[in-house]
């Protein structure tokens, strides 16, 4: 959510014009009467008005205007902001017996990180929860949620707070609405991706703006967002449009090997598959498209050839694997990841040749 909707100045209350125009007809000793005449309108009209019952329109404000030398954009103004102020306080009706709907999201861990501002009003936090998911009422998220991912991968969902996971892509999903991108062009996309491989071997300082910026010139939104408990994603794919995809990372799993292949996994969503499916990659979710993704990248970061080279030499010892690493172009902890994976290697050894990663906290 934007600093613009939380400091956003909403008054507790809003002077009816109808109040204003009779306290300005007392002020000139002017009745209801003589003001219906004036503007051609029956006395019983103007009653309306005055007791908020019927709206000032156009016409009626230009009438104003040349009876009380008041700008008919005044009156306008004064009525819309009443009508506003109106709809608002049906809303908060209408949201406090929806409270109950609360305590399906993730509230108190999305304050503690800064995605809704604290409240002590239940019904600010709530209409705070449908302007960060960007919905009307708690039915649509829940129709929002059904298309992109709460029946999505039922297996293992019994460990996901499916809200959770909601309000995280969502978070990636705001964030790449902020990024300006080139309309997507997927020859300039791989050509980005094989500039991205030779960065591996870089710091984090280096790697993540010069990845970002190969992303965006190919159309691709390139998003870290810190997992919050529940979520459980490693990554997400989705198109925002047809001509811009999002690539969200949470840096589950905290090294270098599992941000390279989620990263190059996700790509391969990007490349290989409809632009109408989401893809989030969670524990024990597969299928013949996340198979493809899989060795998508894994054939990205080790080529087959080069892979049946590591399997012929064995690698052991931290030296052997630094060694093989480098003459392969990518970082070690990526080898130790794929050996790992491949049960070549103990999940147990040679972690740490594998780089940590962590979120920063906010200044």
């Amino acid at each position: 959510m934007s600093s613009a909707q939380r400091n956003q100045y909403e008054p507790d209350l809003v002077t009816p014009p109808g109040e204003i125009l009779l306290e300005k007809l007392e002020e000139l000793g002017m009745t209801q009467a003589d003001l219906a005449e004036r503007i051609g309108r029956t006395k019983k009209t103007v009653n309306e008005i005055i007791k908020g019952k019927a709206p000032i329109l156009s016409e009626t404000a230009l009438q104003l205007e040349r009876v009380l030398a008041i700008p008919a954009r005044f009156w306008t103004n004064a009525e819309g902001q009443y009508r506003e102020f109106l709809a608002r306080e049906e809303e908060r009706q209408r949201l406090g017996k929806h409270l109950g709907w609360l305590k399906t999201i993730p509230v108190k861990k999305m304050v503690q990180v800064g995605w809704l501002p604290q409240r002590r009003d239940p019904v600010a936090t709530l209409q705070d929860a449908l302007n960060f998911f960007g919905v009307a009422s708690p039915e649509s998220l829940s129709q929002v949620g059904k298309e992109k991912c709460l029946a999505f991968r039922q297996s293992g969902a019994h460990e996901i707070d499916q809200y959770a996971l909601l309000a995280w892509i969502r978070k990636g999903e705001i964030e790449a609405q902020q990024q300006q991108c080139a309309p997507y062009d997927e020859k300039q996309f791989r050509s980005a991706l094989a500039e991205i491989r030779k960065l591996t071997r870089e710091t984090v300082k280096t790697y993540v703006p010069r990845m970002a910026h190969l992303c965006t010139a190919s159309g691709v939104a390139l998003v870290f967002v810190p997992e919050i408990p529940g979520a459980r994603a490693w990554g997400v794919t989705h198109w925002l449009s047809p001509d811009k995809a999002v690539l969200q990372l949470s840096l589950r799993g905290k090294t270098d090997d599992h941000l390279w292949f989620t990263f190059f996994h996700e790509a391969a969503h990007i490349l290989l598959h409809p632009k109408r499916d989401i893809f989030v990659e969670l524990n024990g979710t597969t299928d013949s498209r996340e198979e493809e993704a899989n060795r998508f990248a894994c054939d990205v970061l080790i080529p087959p050839t080069a892979w049946q080279v590591v399997v012929q030499t064995q690698p052991r010892s931290a030296a052997e694997v630094q060694t093989l690493a480098k003459r392969l172009g990518i970082a070690p902890g990526i080898l130790v990841g794929r050996l790992q994976r491949e049960q070549l290697l103990p999940w147990t050894h040679l972690n740490a040749l594998k780089t940590k990663l962590e979120f920063k906290a906010a200044p």
